[in-house]
Order: C-alpha cells, then sequence, then structure tokens
C-alpha cells in the first residue's frame, strides 16, 4: 500500500480512482501547520530561527496521514505544482520525519500539471524528493512577511489608532490605489474641440473625415481651445467646396494572437468579457481543475490555474494543430507552431500555461455538465488557447486625405477591413481602454481615388473635456502589480481580498475606491517607512526570493541585509549595535522612537492629505476654517478609536465630526448645529434634531452633570428633516409597551436596537419587517410577528428574500437576502455571502450556486460548520495565517498573551528592552 497525499479533498477523490485499489489518497486540506500568529515566531537576533506550529484541523490532518503512513510502502507528497505546494509537501515531510516510527519511511515527491489519468500515471512513474531552493525562497518570503508585518502593524496602532495592520506587499497596493485617487482629485479638466465633415462619395456611400490641418499647419489636440475657434474653422470648412481627394494610403498589417493564459490574464479577461471577480474566476477554476463528473468518470478540464508561464507542452501543441487544421481548415494554420515566452523577468518558465487538459474536448461537448459560470469560463481557456496557435489576421488599412478648393485644409478618414480573419474568427480581447483610434479604423471606406470630389453634406464641430486617469478595476490593478513585477499568481486574488477585508479599500461599479483610512495608512507608511513601500524596491525583494528559489542566492543572507537596514531605519548611528541584529521588539521600540510624538504623525497627515479632506470649495472661503468658532482650523486628530475632524483650539472649541471630506453641505450643516423641534411632555425640557457619526437622532434635553441624556436613533424610512415634535416624543417614548400577551400574561415591548425596529416579549425578540412601523404597530399585527416560526439564531425570522430559482440537485428554492452583514444567498441551510465583487443586483443564480457550493465544501471541511461550545477552535488556514501582515494572509491572528522574559536582558539593552512590543492583533 503506497499513501498519495494532496490539498484537496475533491482532487483525491479523482486520483485514487486514478491509481486503483494499491494507493490510499488523503487531503491535507492545505498547510497543515503556519507561523503562530505572536511575536518570536522569527527571531533574527537568533540567525533567523522559525517556530512552526500544529493545531485544530492541521493536527488533525497530520494525524490521519501519520496513522496512514504506518502500515505503507511508501509515502508520495503530491501537493500543487507550484512553490507553496512545494512548501506544503516539505511541512508534512518535516513533521512525519519528527516521529520516530516514520524516519525510515520513503517518501518521495510527484507534480502533475493537470489532473488527468496520463499525466497522474506520468508523475507516479517519475518521482523526485523536495526542490529544497523552492522551500528556502518559501521560508524567505514567509519570514519576510512576518517580520514587515509584526514590526509595522504595532507602530501603526499606537502612531495611528483605528488602522488595521501594514504588510509587505499589500501596502504598496494600497498605495497604487491611493496614488491613482489622488490623481483624478488633481485633475483639471480641459476643453478642446475637433471638426468632422460628412461626405458623400461618387458612389453614393456616407463617410466621416476629421479635419487635420487648418491653415496649413497641423492641428495639435488643443489648437481648437473653444467654440469660437472651433466655429470660425468650421465656417472656412463650410466654404471650402469643391473638396477634393488629394491622397489616398493602403497597406495589409497583421494583427497576431494573443499568448495562452496565466494566472493574472485569465483573472484580467473573465472580469473584462465575463464580470468575474478575481477571487470568483479562481474558485471556478479550482474546480474545473481539481476534476468535473462526465458520465461518471471524474476528469480535470483545465491544467493548474497558478502560474506565470504561458508556454504550451508538444502534447497540447500539436493537438491544437490538428484540431485547428480539421475545424477551421487548413488556411487557419501557421506554417509552424507558435511558441510564446513570458515577458516578466521573474516568471517561472517550467510551468505551462493555463489551458484544457484535452483541447478536443469541446466547450460545446461538456456544457451539459458544467454550471453556468463553469462553461462560461471553460470556454474562455479554450478559445484562447486553440485561438494562440492560429494564424494571424490580416487588415487593409486605408487613409484618404481631403483638401479644400485652395488647399488650406486637410481632413482625414481612415477604415479598415478585416481581409483574413484568422484567428479573430475564434476570439478577440477585451479592453477596459479602448486603443486611440480603434473605433474609427475599424470603419469601411467606399472606395476613392486620387482627384475624386466627394460632396460636403455637414459640417460638425464637437465640444471635447479632456478625461482623469480611471479608477483601477480588479483586473487593471492585477496588471499594474504584474508589470512591476510586485506579488505572484498565487496572491494576487488575497491581496485584494485583504484590503477590502480591512476596509482600506472598497468595490464600487467594479471600480476600486480608496477609502479615508487606507489614504491615512498610506500617507503614513510614505511618509516614515517610503523605501518599504516603494514600488522598485519591492519588486528587487520579489526577484531576490526568485533568486534563492534559482539557487542564486541564500536565504537567510537575504533576510539579514533586508532586517539590517530595516529593523535600524529610525535610529542614530551612535545608538546602532552591528555585532548582533536586533529582535522585533527592539526594532518595534527603535522605529518607534525615532518616528517621535504623535503630534508630529498628525502634522503630516495633515500636510500630506489637505487637499483630500479640505478640497478647495470654489466660494473664496478658507477650507479648512472651523464652521462652529470661525477662528480655528480644521485638522486631522487622532483617539483612541481613530481618526476624526477637529478643531485646532480644542478644549475652547469642541467642534467635531467624522472622519470624511468636508463639502461645504456637511460643513454648513455642522455649523448649524442642533435643531430644536420643541418641548417634552413637560414644557420646559428641549427635544433637538442632531447628526452624529451613525446618522440622525433625537435627543431629550442635556442631561444630568456626568450621565448622558436620552437619545434615538431615527428610522432609516423616516427623512429626518421632516421628524415633527409628535413624531420625536413618540421615539424618545421608546421602548413601548404594546400590550399584554393573552397567554403569558406579559407585555409586548416595541423599540429600535442596534439591528433596527424589534419586538420584545418574555426575553425573545422579533425583527419588525420593513413595512411596519415601531410607532404605530398594534396589538394583532404583534401577534402575528410573533407567532411567525424563527429561522436561524437571530433575533427575528428572515425576510422572505428574492428567489433566484430552484437548484437543479435538490429542487429546493435558492433565495437572496439582505442580512445584519450584508447581502447573503440561502439553500436550505447553507448561508453564502455574496462577495464584494459580485453586484447583488445582478447575482445569477448558476453564480448562487457556486458560492453555495464553495460555502458548503468549507463547511464540510471544517466538520459540519461552527464548532460547538466549548470546542477549541480550528488552526488558522492557507490563506488565512497572518492577514494583512502578507500577501497571503485572510484573516487577523488572536494576539498572543504576554509572557515574562526567561531572563533579564543585559545592562546595556535594559532601557530599550523594559517596554514590551505590543501583541495586538493585525486585524
Amino acid at each position: 500500500m503506497k499513501v498519495v497525499v494532496v490539498e484537496s479533498p475533491a482532487k483525491a477523490k479523482t486520483i485514487n480512482k486514478y491509481l486503483g485499489s494499491d494507493y490510499k489518497v488523503l487531503a491535507s486540506f492545505g498547510h497543515v501547520r503556519d507561523l503562530p500568529p505572536k511575536d518570536g515566531s522569527v527571531r533574527p537576533e537568533e540567525d533567523f530561527a522559525i517556530t512552526w506550529e500544529v493545531e485544530g484541523r492541521g493536527a488533525a490532518r497530520i494525524k490521519e496521514i501519520a496513522e496512514a503512513a504506518k502500515g505503507a510502502d511508501k509515502l508520495i507528497l503530491a501537493t500543487d505544482p507550484d512553490r507553496e505546494g512545494e512548501a506544503i509537501s516539505w511541512h508534512i515531510q518535516e513533521e512525519l520525519r519528527s516521529r520516530k516510527n516514520l524516519k525510515s519511511l520513503p517518501m518521495e515527491r510527484v507534480a502533475f500539471n493537470e489532473i488527468t489519468k496520463r499525466a497522474v500515471a506520468e508523475a507516479i512513474a517519475n518521482p523526485r524528493q523536495i526542490d529544497q531552493e523552492l522551500v528556502d525562497a518559501y521560508l524567505a518570503r514567509r519570514a519576510l512577511d512576518y517580520l514587515v508585518g509584526f514590526t509595522l502593524s504595532p507602530i501603526l496602532w499606537r502612531k495611528l489608532p483605528g488602522s488595521r495592520s501594514a504588510g509587505r506587499v499589500q501596502s504598496v497596493a494600497l498605495r497604487i490605489i491611493c496614488e491613482r485617487e489622488s490623481e483624478i482629485e488633481a485633475f483639471k479638466a480641459r476643453e478642446f474641440w475637433s471638426i468632422e465633415v460628412v461626405f458623400k462619395a461618387p458612389d453614393g456611400t456616407v463617410f466621416t473625415a476629421r479635419l487635420t490641418h487648418l491653415d496649413g499647419k497641423k492641428l495639435d489636440k488643443f489648437d481648437l481651445p473653444d467654440e469660437a475657434s472651433a466655429q470660425a474653422a468650421a465656417a472656412k470648412l463650410r466654404a471650402g467646396a469643391p473638396f477634393t481627394v488629394a491622397n489616398v494610403e493602403r497597406k495589409t498589417v497583421k494583427r497576431n494572437p494573443y499568448p495562452p493564459f496565466m494566472t493574472s490574464t485569465l483573472q484580467q479577461e473573465a472580469s473584462r468579457k465575463l464580470g468575474f471577480g478575481a477571487a470568483q474566476t479562481m474558485k471556478i477554476a479550482q474546480r474545473l481543475y481539481e476534476g468535473i463528473d462526465l458520465d461518471g468518470e471524474t476528469v480535470g478540464l483545465i491544467t493548474y490555474m497558478r502560474t506565470d508561464g504561458v508556454t504550451l507542452s508538444q502534447d497540447a501543441i500539436g493537438a491544437g494543430r490538428k484540431l485547428i487544421a480539421e475545424q477551421y481548415g487548413k488556411e487557419y494554420l501557421p506554417d509552424a507552431p507558435r511558441i510564446y515566452k513570458t515577458v516578466a523577468k521573474n516568471a517561472q518558465e517550467a510551468h505551462e500555461a493555463i489551458r484544457p487538459s484535452d483541447l478536443f474536448r469541446r466547450p460545446e461537448q461538456v456544457k451539459r455538465f458544467l454550471r453556468d459560470d463553469e462553461f462560461k469560463l471553460y470556454d474562455l481557456i479554450w478559445k484562447r488557447t486553440l485561438a494562440s496557435q492560429m494564424e494571424s489576421a490580416e487588415l487593409d488599412q486605408v487613409a484618404v486625405d481631403i483638401v479644400t478648393a485652395d488647399k488650406q485644409q486637410t481632413l482625414r478618414a481612415t477604415g479598415s477591413v478585416v481581409k483574413f480573419d484568422g484567428f479573430l474568427k475564434l476570439y478577440q480581447e477585451d479592453r477596459d481602454d479602448p486603443i486611440d483610434g480603434e473605433d474609427e479604423n475599424s470603419r469601411r471606406l467606399p472606395a476613392m481615388k486620387v482627384g475624386d470630389q466627394p460632396q460636403s453634406q455637414e459640417v460638425k464641430p464637437e465640444q471635447h473635456f479632456t478625461q482623469p486617469p480611471p479608477r483601477f478595476s480588479e483586473a487593471s490593478i492585477i496588471k499594474r502589480l504584474e508589470e512591476l513585477g510586485i506579488g505572484r499568481p498565487s496572491t494576487y486574488t488575497s491581496i485584494l481580498q485583504t484590503l477590502e477585508d480591512r476596509q482600506y479599500v472598497r468595490l464600487e461599479k467594479r471600480r476600486l475606491i480608496p477609502e479615508d483610512r487606507g489614504r491615512l495608512v498610506t500617507a503614513f507608511l510614505t511618509s516614515f517607512f517610503d523605501r518599504y513601500v516603494q514600488y522598485g524596491f519591492t519588486a528587487a525583494l520579489e526577484e531576490k526570493l526568485d533568486d534563492i528559489s534559482g539557487g542564486r542566492a541564500q536565504w537567510k543572507q537575504v533576510l539579514r541585509e533586508f532586517w539590517e537596514d530595516f529593523s535600524r531605519l529610525h535610529q542614530q548611528d551612535e545608538e546602532t549595535d552591528k555585532d548582533t541584529l536586533p529582535s522585533m521588539s527592539d526594532a518595534v521600540q527603535f522605529l518607534d522612537k525615532g518616528i517621535g510624538k504623535r503630534s508630529i504623525v498628525i502634522d503630516v497627515l495633515n500636510d500630506m492629505l489637505a487637499p483630500h479632506f479640505f478640497p478647495n470649495r470654489g466660494d473664496g472661503k478658507d477650507p479648512r476654517l472651523c464652521p462652529a468658532c470661525s477662528q480655528g482650523e480644521l485638522g486631522i486628530k487622532l483617539a483612541k478609536n481613530g481618526a476624526f475632524i477637529g478643531c485646532s483650539r480644542y478644549p475652547e472649541c469642541r467642534y467635531t465630526v467624522p472622519l470624511a471630506v468636508q463639502t461645504a453641505e456637511t460643513m454648513d450643516a455642522a455649523a448649524a448645529g442642533p435643531v430644536e423641534l420643541g418641548k417634552a411632555d413637560d414644557g420646559v425640557t428641549p427635544i433637538t434634531l442632531r447628526k452624529g457619526p451613525y446618522g440622525h437622532y433625537v435627543q431629550l434635553g442635556e442631561g444630568a452633570e456626568g450621565e448622558k441624556p436620552k437619545r434615538q436613533s431615527i428610522p432609516k424610512e423616516i427623512v429626518p428633516n421632516d421628524v415633527t415634535i409628535e413624531q420625536a416624543r413618540k421615539l424618545l417614548s421608546l421602548p413601548r409597551t404594546v400590550g399584554d400577551h393573552p397567554e403569558t400574561k406579559k407585555p409586548i415591548l416595541a423599540g429600535i436596537g442596534r439591528f433596527g425596529p424589534y419586538l420584545q416579549h418574555d426575553g425573545k425578540y422579533k425583527s419588525i419587517p420593513k413595512d411596519d412601523d415601531v410607532l404605530t404597530v398594534g396589538m394583532n399585527r404583534a401577534m402575528e410577528i410573533l407567532s411567525q416560526e424563527s429561522k436561524g439564531r437571530g433575533r427575528g425570522q428572515a425576510a422572505p428574500g428574492k428567489e433566484l430559482g430552484k437548484d437543479p440537485a435538490s429542487g429546493e428554492m435558492v433565495t437572496q437576502h439582505e442580512g445584519r452583514y450584508g447581502p447573503y444567498v440561502k439553500l436550505g441551510k447553507v448561508n453564502a455571502t455574496i462577495p464584494g465583487s459580485i453586484e447583488p443586483s445582478s447575482l445569477t443564480l448558476d453564480q448562487a450556486l457556486s458560492l453555495i457550493s464553495a460555502r458548503a465544501e468549507k463547511m464540510a471541511m471544517d466538520g459540519g460548520g461552527k464548532p460547538k461550545r466549548g470546542a477549541k477552535k480550528a488552526a488558522p488556514k492557507k490563506a488565512a495565517a497572518a492577514p494583512g501582515l502578507s500577501e497571503d494572509a485572510a484573516k487577523a491572528p488572536k494576539p498572543a498573551k504576554k509572557k515574562a522574559a526567561a531572563k533579564k536582558a543585559p545592562a546595556a539593552k535594559k532601557a530599550v528592552a523594559k517596554k514590551a512590543t505590543e501583541k495586538k492583533s493585525a486585524a
């Protein structure tokens, strides 16, 4: 018996079928051990010693693998064919080697790029040992991310309260997004005009031409800056007849096909063509890779989907050329195969591109076995792969110059005709931003020759304005990161997810917009750690990691060079001890001390972000003048729970508002202060309408000294400016007694809580539906709401939800809901969150089923969902080891409890060492 270890249970099931009864295939469920999320897991002062931890689910997997390996002849490590997969195999081998009864067990490493019977059999027949150089690169990457994250994050918490974390790669990606937003804010639109003339050719065909030369001089973009100059030019054209064709240019150009997909280009094109987010694309690709049931046989439909290579195997090229000749004809087949090479310097050329495992398995043949999103992605991959081996397209391009009678004005008409479609017959790439002139060149022009005199039909001056650079989409930020050499195929998705989870950016209409919190973090890092968030520095560090994986560098030396500079960035030369490397706690204190007081940070943030938070309003007023006292200056302030806007004359002036861009409307409203609606029932105490950080509310009086006055938030369905004194009195009277329950004789109360209007009876709560009014709901309706059966563990019954359609497998209805933590979909007992990359209003049944399936698989991996009370929490998953601390992170680790030092520090370091490093979570 031979034991094979793969990463996922779906893959284990497929491979077990291929290998037969002599093999037992187990899943590791990703990583089996990880860095403990606490200070000291990586110790620079001990030559970068690393402590690994196995617990929770990882411990259960190791135990299962060890038990199976006891009676095995051999252990075969078959994790994914990338650096992360190599590391997982290494971790498993290290853990098993530490057990006495498994030290002598033969262990081999195999890797296959596709899950097909042939590929698996070939890999098993050609085993190798673990590639230590790849493992060393992994160790260096994890140590770097840990050192940066666990050093910068505590400094952020101290100097910039409310910030979540900083990371080696995520911070650079955030900087790119924030700098683009600054470019957009600083952009000033510039007016310019163009002129087109509609002509009728001698054969009767109508076409248009654009003015290129005026008064014998070539027109630049801004040579017609306003309507007056445009109309003057138009007048010359109207008087310019007869028009004559002065020149006709014809040329044939070739367009070559695009390379096959790698991870980044697949994510980009799936976003543009299919509207898929990066995370969604990778989940679907994972299912296609791990195997789909085709008439009882589980088959991996595509090759491994985390790759930066664009090469194809000889078998794939041969199959593609044969299929092209059969399906499209020999004219679509180039004389020689097309060989692609990745442009990126850091590409892992040994990795093949993403392609179908069998090109003869056409999309239409497998469509009935696939979900809609799976079919769309497979179809995209199949077409791109086949098109990459097809003949180039040929286009006839024509440019016609037309002059006025005095030859002082020239117009140009351009167009193109597809002479031979080549690969365009099958595939054409979409683009976020069209190529200049592409629309014009795609027009077809009538046949004309020099001397022809087309008739002028209409002269059309057109006004234009320059446009700011577009915000990044998920596709374009991935492309930018790839161009800069930052990150790797396996990290792009987690980088974006981490930024959204930290609420540093938000995805709106498929565009990434930095939140104010994200801009504060970027301003802080670029001011005090600029070198370490520079694009070139981060890319150069990635190249060093590649050198490690290629055997050209030693991993601890790379760490030593980095830590020597980073840990002493703000340390004075006379304080530097060159003999030993600082510990992480020492480094945090050095850096924190070097930055200085928090007031310095506040001054820097105000200097950098004033144009954003206090934009010029165009009314001649100082945008930073306090609207309350008209004397102080508004600025960013830092408090325990985060940043806010406040007056410089505090405490004399206590004007504060939440951190947000200060517009004329918000400042005028703030200056107006509380609005008195009337008096309470006692005829004396005022009731006021106010606006706080969480919305509008009404308040009763000012409260006794040391006590908060009574307040009540205004329900969403009530417009704040329309609140009457009667409504305010009723709101302040909440919770009110609706009546006594006829059976229990206990009161039924109606009120507004943290999660909205509710009914309370006998210690139980029910949410009041949005169509009911908490101020007027009566006894009969209250009894009806309370009698409705509760679903789940929430206080109230979930709204019925939008029906998306029935699940083909179970026949149950799939519904969409708006929950406490955002939109989600539901099938039976499975609830799946709708990610920010998907617009809830456009969610399809297939997308919902995909999300539900992924959630169900995760619940199965976790042992059936939420842990029982008292149960030990599972270890962090592979992607959730140290969120925000590296680009691979997904969830924040729990802070470790502080431990007493094992021994006293040397006297020379006592002053530095006595202040312990913060152990806060990086969340």
